[in-house]
C-alpha cells in the first residue's frame, strides 16, 4: 500500500489500538511543549525579573512561530512518518537543552533576550509542525470527517497541555530543578514522538531510513542523557560566573533562587552576601547602616508590639529585639525557606544573633499583601495593630512585589496602625531610581499616611532611601496626621552608624534627587514596574 493510503494495514496495529497510540503520542508531546514554555518563562522571572514581560516574550513569539511551523510543515506530509520523527528529535533536543542553553547565554555572553527570541521561535516552529503532520497520520490509519479527526487531535493536545502546565511547577520544578526538569522531559519528547511513530508506521518508511531514525533518536536520549548527569557542575560553575564571590549555599525554593556568597579580605574580615533571584540584599560588612536606618526612627515611637513584613533574614528583627521594652514581634515572610536559613545557617544566625530564637517572635509564612488583608484593623480590634512597622521588601522589579509597593498595600498597612504608630519602607536609591524612590513616597501619602523620606549612604548600595510614615492619630483615623519627625528613641541602644546628626542630614536631598512629578502606583497601575525598569536599565 502506499503511504497515502487508509486502512489499518499501513500500520503494525489494529486501527483502534494505533489511534490510541497516535493520541498518546499527541498527549505527551503536548505536554512536553508546554513544559518548554513554562521553563522558559520561569527562567527569566529567576535570571532577570519581569515575570509578565518574560511570559509576553516567550508566549507571542512560540505561538507566532507555530503558525509558521504549521505553514513549513505541508510540503512534508507526504513523508509524514520520517518528517514527524525528525521534528520530534530536534524539538527534544532543543526543548531539553533550553534552559541549559539559556543560562550560558545569561552566564557568559550576555546575550540572553537574543537568545530567548532565537530558542522561543525555534521551539515555537517545531512544536507547530507537529499538529500538520500528526493530523496526516491519523488519516492514515482511518480516514474519517476532517471536524472529527480535529477534535480528537485538539482534545488530546488540550489535555496535554494541562497535565504538562499542572506537572512543571508542583512535580518537576521541585523535584528536578529547572534544568533537569527540562532534560528529563526531553527525553519523554523523544520517546513518545520517535518510538511510538516509528513502530506503528514501520512498514511505511524504508529500511535504511527507518535504522537512521532509530540511531538519531538513541544519539537524541545519549546526548539528553549525558548532560543530566553533568548538569549539576554546569550549573554550578554557571552560577558561579554571575557572583563575584565564591558561593557557600544556593536554594530554589517555589518563590526565588537564594544564594549566599562569603569572602573574606586581606584584613580578615568576611563578607557574607545574601541574594534573591540574583539581586543582593545585604552584605555583611555594611548591613548594619541600611537595617539602622531603616529599624531605629520607626521605633522613636511607641514599640511594645512590632510587625515586620518581609526581612526573612532576620538582621531587622535582631534592632528591634535590641528594645527591652518590645514586648511582641510579628514577622510575616512569604518564603518558608528563607526563614529556616535565617534559623539555621551559620554565618546568618551569628549575623542576625539568632533573633529566631528570642520567645518574643511569632513567624507567619505568608504572602504579606493578603495576610495584611485579613487582618480586622485598628477600627475593628486593638489587638491586631501595632506599635510600630517595618517593611522590608525586595525592590519592586516584577507584578509580585510591585502590589507590596501599591496605595493599596499602604492603605491596609495603615489600618493595623496604632494611634500614634510608625511605618517605615526601604524605598530604594533615590539617586539610581529617583522616580521609583519618589513614586513610593508619593503611594503612601495617597494611601492617607503623613510621610518623612530620607536617605543615607550604604556603600553596596549606594545613596538608599527610606521614607518614614506617621500612623493615624485616633482609631478611627479621621484626624489629620502631621509628617513624622526623623528622630530617635530615648531608649535607643547603642548604634554603630546613625545619630542625630546623621538622621538630620538625611534629609536633605539635592536638586538632582528631587523627582516629584511622578504617578502614585496601584494594583491597577502599577507604575513602579515602568520606573524600576527604565532606571536600572539606563544605568
Amino acid at each position: 500500500m502506499t503511504q497515502s493510503g487508509v486502512s489499518s494495514e499501513a500500520v503494525g496495529a489494529p486501527a483502534r489500538t494505533a489511534r490510541a497510540l497516535v493520541l498518546a503520542a499527541v498527549f505527551a508531546c503536548a505536554a512536553c511543549g508546554i513544559v518548554y514554555e513554562l521553563a522558559m518563562v520561569a527562567l527569566g522571572s529567576y535570571l532577570v525579573g519581569n515575570s509578565i514581560t518574560q511570559a509576553s516574550i516567550v508566549l507571542s513569539v512560540m505561538v507566532f512561530a507555530m503558525g509558521v511551523g504549521s505553514l513549513a510543515a505541508k510540503p512534508l506530509r507526504g513523508h509524514a512518518v520520517a518528517a514527524f520523527a525528525v521534528v520530534e528529535g530536534l524539538l527534544a533536543l532543543l526543548g531539553g537543552l533550553s534552559v541549559l542553553g539559556l543560562y550560558a547565554a545569561f552566564a557568559w555572553l550576555d546575550l540572553y533576550v537574543p537568545a530567548l527570541v532565537f530558542v522561543a521561535f525555534l521551539v515555537g516552529a517545531l512544536i507547530g509542525a507537529e499538529i500538520p503532520l500528526l493530523m496526516t497520520l491519523l488519516q492514515r490509519i482511518r480516514r474519517e470527517d476532517a471536524g472529527s479527526a480535529v477534535a480528537d487531535l485538539f482534545a488530546a493536545d488540550y489535555v496535554g497541555g494541562l497535565i504538562g502546565g499542572l506537572a512543571f511547577p508542583f512535580l518537576l520544578l521541585p523535584a528536578f530543578g529547572q534544568i533537569k526538569g527540562a532534560i528529563l522531559v526531553g527525553v519523554v519528547n523523544a520517546v513518545a514522538g520517535i518510538a511510538v511513530v516509528l513502530w506503528l508506521f514501520r512498514g511505511q518508511v524504508r529500511r535504511g531510513a527507518r535504522v537512521l531514525l532509530w540511531a538519531g533518536m538513541a544519539v537524541v536520549i545519549a546526548v539528553l542523557g549525558g548532560t543530566y548527569v553533568l548538569s549539576d557542575g554546569f550549573e554550578t560553575n554557571a552560577r558561579q560566573a554571575l557572583f563575584r564571590d565564591p558561593i557557600t549555599l544556593t536554594r530554589r525554593t517555589p518563590y526565588q533562587e537564594i544564594v549566599i556568597t562569603r569572602s573574606v579580605e586581606l584584613s580578615g574580615r568576611p563578607d557574607l552576601r545574601l541574594f534573591l533571584n540574583g539581586d543582593l540584599q545585604f552584605s555583611s560588612v555594611d548591613e548594619y547602616r541600611y537595617h539602622e536606618s531603616l529599624v531605629h526612627p520607626a521605633m522613636a515611637g511607641g514599640h511594645g508590639r512590632v510587625l515586620i513584613l518581609g526581612g526573612g533574614d532576620g538582621l531587622a528583627l535582631r534592632e528591634v529585639l535590641r528594645y527591652p521594652d518590645v514586648r511582641s514581634v510579628t514577622l510575616v515572610e512569604l518564603d518558608p525557606e528563607m526563614i529556616v536559613l535565617a534559623r539555621t545557617y551559620g554565618d546568618l544566625v551569628r549575623l542576625n544573633g539568632d533573633s529566631f530564637s528570642d520567645p518574643r517572635v511569632r513567624v507567619v509564612n505568608a504572602d504579606a499583601f493578603k495576610w495584611l488583608r485579613a487582618q480586622p484593623g485598628a477600627a475593628r480590634s486593638k489587638t491586631t495593630t501595632y506599635d510600630t512597622v517595618i517593611v522590608d521588601m525586595p525592590d519592586p522589579d516584577d507584578v509580585p512585589t510591585a502590589k507590596l509597593y501599591s496605595v493599596e498595600f499602604y492603605g491596609l498597612a495603615r489600618r493595623v496602625l496604632a494611634p500614634g504608630a510608625r511605618l517605615a519602607v526601604q524605598a530604594g536609591s533615590p539617586f539610581f531610581a529617583p522616580k521609583s524612590f519618589w513614586c513610593i513616597e508619593k503611594s503612601m501619602r495617597k494611601a492617607g499616611l503623613a510621610t518623612t523620606p530620607y536617605h543615607v549612604d550604604v556603600p553596596s548600595f549606594g545613596d538608599w532611601g527610606y521614607v518614614l510614615a506617621a500612623g493615624p492619630a485616633t482609631p478611627t483615623g479621621s484626624a489629620r496626621v502631621a509628617a513624622p519627625a526623623l528622630r530617635l528613641s530615648a531608649a535607643v541602644p547603642p548604634l554603630r552608624f546613625i545619630d542625630q546628626s546623621v538622621l538630620s542630614a538625611s534629609l536633605v536631598f539635592g536638586r538632582d534627587l528631587r523627582h516629584r512629578d511622578v504617578e502614585a502606583s496601584t494594583l491597577v497601575k502599577p507604575h513602579i514596574i515602568d520606573y524600576e525598569r527604565q532606571e536600572w536599565r539606563d544605568l
